[in-house]
């Protein structure tokens, strides 16, 4: 969760207070719950915070989603069925919840692979659609007695808000076979102002992209120093690309990057930080801090 100025303040819940434990099937065989998250959480610091970003409370319900008949009974014989955790934003803000909600069924939809490129979510049908095909490919894919058992786990958290801006993360990971899961995050910023979504093409001065760009591609090679001594010789390996999902912390632009992107797995999903002091005169002055917006 982002912090203001250090100082944290939460309420009663957050997302991750509220997550479920992994539903396997083979706990609930008749009945897969989908969990409709709450995103519940105020920051307090020296930022200036709108009295708007203090309201984004709201209560659990749950998304029924019930298995046909044919996948219901494999679920009850077998002991090694899917693991589903599915978890969705319900706020008191109805068009951040669209925003967010429609993502989540994109990822759903989209969990395995396809010749045909990305699906498109139509109807609510086309979720349950896609979490019947999850859950009978393994039936067709995976020996009975194997003791692995695919996974899809998609969830939304709140990271908080700067200035107007409210900030939410969606995580996922699909497991399907192979090595290892493939986890996803996801950064959504939200402008209360305008009731949009911002891109990091919104947030950019104009003609400043190739700026940006330089002070990111800084950051790539300080995090590089991490992993590997010569940075030139990674960089052969694993070249630097500007990725456009970004948020806003306490402190910058934080870049997140997805697997392999910009390093081998092992390396995890890495955030490259640009600070605010980098950032005068690159990004517009709303997504600066008080302190440095005014200057």
């Amino acid at each position: 969760m982002n912090t203001v100025s250090g100082s944290i303040v939460t309420c009663a819940h957050s997302i991750r207070s509220l997550i479920a434990a992994r539903l396997p099937l083979q706990a609930r065989p008749l009945q897969v719950s989908l969990w409709r998250v709450v995103a519940t959480g105020v920051l307090v610091g020296s930022l200036a915070m709108p009295s708007f970003a203090a309201s984004l409370i709201s209560e659990r319900d749950y998304l029924d989603y019930q298995l046909p008949k044919p996948l219901q009974d494999k679920c009850a014989k077998r002991d090694n069925c899917p693991t589903i955790e599915v978890q969705y934003l319900q706020s008191n803000h109805a068009w951040i919840n669209d925003v967010v909600n429609a993502r989540i069924d994109a990822l759903v939809v989209n969990s395995k692979s396809s010749e045909s490129g990305a699906r498109v979510v139509k109807t609510p049908d086309d979720v349950k659609a896609a979490l019947d095909e999850f859950v009978a490919s393994q039936f067709a894919e995976v020996p009975a007695d194997s003791v692995f058992v695919y996974s899809l786990m998609v969830t939304p958290e709140y990271l908080g808000h700067v200035n107007d801006f409210e900030l939410f993360e969606i995580n996922s990971y699909v497991f399907t076979g192979g090595a290892h899961g493939m986890p996803y995050s996801e950064y959504l910023i939200f402008d209360h102002q305008t009731k949009k979504s911002i891109q990091l093409a919104d947030m950019l001065q104009p003609n400043k992209k190739s700026r940006f760009n330089a002070l990111a591609y800084s950051a790539y090679k300080e995090w590089v120093k991490t992993v590997d001594e010569d940075v030139a010789s990674y960089e052969k390996s694993w070249p630097f690309t500007l990725s456009n999902n970004v948020t806003l912390t306490d402190q910058g632009i934080d870049i997140r990057y997805q697997h392999y992107s910009i390093g081998p797995y092992a390396y995890g999903m890495p955030v490259l930080s640009i600070p605010y002091s980098q950032l005068q005169g690159v990004i517009k002055p709303q997504f600066l801090p008080a302190r440095l917006s005014n200057k």
